[in-house]
């Protein structure tokens, strides 16, 4: 049998199953997840009690070296905070997510 009595032998053709381990809709071509990461951050970091004095400037400060790095704290607590990041209250547990 040639390669063109292959090629035109219609009946013998079958669809070819995926290979093991090839990527689906979940993940990419490495098979890496394409899963929100914002919120596998916030669950993956730290957590800190906020303690008497606290605000969110300072607990980025002392956990990320960088005051301004707030809004990543409250962007993962917002639930917890509530719509104003300057009212976070004494015994609260914030998510510190990994930057």
């Amino acid at each position: 049998m040639g390669l063109f009595d292959f090629l035109s032998n219609e009946g013998d053709k079958k669809p070819v199953a995926p290979a093991a381990g090839t990527p689906n809709a979940d993940t990419d071509f490495f098979g890496n997840s394409k899963a929100d990461t914002t919120t596998a951050a916030a669950t993956a970091g730290e957590t800190y009690t906020v303690v008497s004095g606290d605000s969110l400037s300072k607990i980025a400060k002392n956990h990320y070296g960088d005051a301004s790095k707030w809004h990543q704290i409250y962007d993962a607590n917002k639930n917890t905070i509530g719509s104003n990041p300057d009212k976070i209250e004494v015994g609260q547990v914030l998510q510190l997510p990994k930057l």
